[in-house]
Parts: C-alpha cells; structure tokens; sequence
C-alpha cells in the first residue's frame, strides 16, 4: 500500500542537478540565464544533468530581482476569421523563436483592445502584441501609463510606448478602386466591416479617393454595412436585392464577408463571378482560394507584420524606459484570381 509519504513527488530543484553535474548550485543558474559568464563545457554538463532528471528552472526568483518576465501578453480576438488565427500562430512561433514566453488572452470584442485592459494590468508582463486595434483614446493613454511597449496591427491610434504595424489599407482600395474601372465597372459596392474598424475605414477612404480620380465623372458606390463575418456578407446582399440595386462590382473589406456576398449573388440574384460582378475581398484567407469562390483579394503580408512587430520590440527593450512610438506601413499585395478575370 503507498503511503502518503510516497505518494508525494518532490519536485527536482537545482541543487539535484548541481549535485548530478558536479558543479556549484550558482553554475546552474548561470546555465539558464541568457548572456550569463558561464563556459560552454560547464553549460553542457549543466543541460544534460537537467535533461535527465526532467529539471525545469523556476523563473520567479530570477523574475524577482531583475523585474523582468520576458513574458510579452498576446491579445487576440475574432478567430472565427482566419486571417487572426493566421496572424496568432506566426506571433506565437516568432515570440518564442525570440526567447520570449507567450501569455494568451482573448477578448470577444474583436475590434479594440479595450475589453483586456483589466487582465492587462494584473499580470507583469514586458510587453503587448496584439493584432486587434486600441479603439479609444482613453485605453491609448491608460496602455502607455503601464509604461511598457505596445505593439498593435492596423491601428489608428498610437501614444507613448504604443506602436502599429499598418497593412497600405488606403493604397489597397485606391487599387481596388482602380481595378475596377480597368474592368469598365459602373455600379460599384463597397460592403464595410464595422464602423469602428480603422482599417475598414481607410479601405474605404481610399476606394471613394480612386472611384473619384479614376474616371472624368466620378462614380458614387452603393455602401453596404457589415460586421467581418461570412453571414453579414450574405445578409447585405439581401438588403441590396430589395432596394432593386443589381451591381456590377464588390469590394469587400475582408475576405469572409465576400465570400457571403458571392454566395448570396449566385444563390439570391442569380448573378456570377466574374461574369455579372466582379469582386474583391482583404486578407488573403485560405478560402479565397476554394474554386467556388476563387477570390481576388490583397494579402496582408502577415509574415513582415509579424518582423516588424518584432524590431519595434526588439528595439524598445533596447530602449529600455524611454517611450517609443512608430507607426509602419506594409504594402498589402494584390492577388487576382477568378473573380476578377473576365472572359474573353
């Protein structure tokens, strides 16, 4: 019979692998802390002695005296969207790839980094990568009163210690914009993502802008509102076939939405891609590429966001307390497939 004695596993300390290792309980910890004078013969048997008792240091002391976590908050919100599923796993592998730790939170408002503000505040953490946008000024000045670097995607709002990683979203729709009068389009629509999506607003600000500078007599879209999601995208549709409006082309703020669109065009109006309509969406998902849909759209470029973050990092830690703020813009790159050729 197991005693309770027994039963209780004591957790393997440095002094065990100090022991095992032959070496002083200082040599361990210097094994484990980065840029620490320790040679790499010593380092080898301090690794492999921990290795085989299963050692994991315990970094609270070390967090202690120098008041540093090398944790970075990671917010995310809207993973019904591929596009922020895709954008969390390249922040998650790039922080770690970094030494970084990861501390995940997810807020229900997709949007702004608002509703996290609270949780924020109650871990001590270095830094905060989010790829959701600060929605007001208040949270703006409350983040850079943490005193601790913030990076954000698409915002447009920025302050001490807050930076943002911008897709070209204005550059986008005038290209969008563009496209379509290529196309000899007319009728154009501009379904929108909500109305506090900073970069919605500024996909459409420059659509309006290229529609205007594009033809001797500047065309008006019909707008649609949506929310970012498959089923707004449809539902807009519906609301265009009641007001008698048949379009002859879509530019959607994202992806998801387009897809509803186009399925409600086809299955509502009767109407094809690229034949009747032609159409573009924002973000580059992976269903942009499905044959049902083969969705012209502007990728993100996720990949350089996600480096850029990380120099802005990289650079404020060297910064140490002085506030950095940068704001950095990535071209979004224009990726045309079926629903944009016309036949011949």
């Amino acid at each position: 019979m197991v005693t309770q004695e027994q039963a209780v596993i004591r957790a393997v300390t440095s002094i065990d692998v100090a022991r095992l290792a032959g070496v002083s309980q200082s040599a361990v910890s210097r094994a484990f802390s980065p840029g620490s004078s320790i040679s790499d013969q010593t380092k080898q048997k301090v690794l492999a002695a921990a290795e085989s008792l299963g050692y994991r240091p315990n970094r609270i002391p070390a967090i202690m005296l120098s008041g540093r976590s090398c944790m970075v908050g990671v917010v995310i919100g809207g993973l019904e969207n591929p596009f922020y599923a895709t954008a969390l796993e390249r922040l998650a592998t790039a922080l770690r790839e970094s030494g970084l730790q990861v501390l995940l939170m997810h807020v229900d408002d997709a949007l702004t980094l608002d509703n996290a503000l609270d949780q924020l505040v109650s871990y001590r953490i270095d830094a905060i990568v989010t790829s959701l946008a600060i929605g007001s000024k208040t949270v703006a000045q409350a983040l850079s009163r943490l005193r601790i670097p913030v990076v954000c995607f698409n915002s447009s709002l920025v302050g001490p210690w807050i930076s943002t990683v911008n897709s070209d979203n204005h550059g986008a729709g005038f290209t969008a914009a563009r496209l379509i009068m290529e196309k000899g389009r007319v009728r154009p629509v501009w379904l929108a993502g909500p109305e506090r999506n900073a970069a919605s607003l500024a996909r459409a600000e420059g659509f309006l802008q290229g529609l205007q500078q594009t033809r001797t007599s500047p065309i008006e879209p019909t707008r649609l509102q949506g929310d970012d999601t498959y089923d707004s995208g449809y539902e807009a549709i519906l609301s265009l076939k009641k007001q008698g409006i048949r379009p002859d082309s879509l530019f959607a703020s994202n992806d998801m939405m387009a897809c509803g669109a186009m399925d409600a065009l086809r299955e509502e109006m009767d109407l094809r891609c690229p034949d009747d309509v032609i159409m573009l969406g924002y973000d580059n998902i992976p269903q942009a590429t499905w044959r049902s849909y083969d969705l012209t759209s502007f990728d993100q470029c996720t990949g350089k966001m996600v480096a850029r973050a990380l120099e802005l990092l990289e650079k404020a830690f060297q910064a140490k307390d002085s506030s950095h703020s940068h704001t950095h813009i990535i071209d979004a790159k224009l990726i045309e497939r079926g629903s944009t050729r016309l036949p011949l």
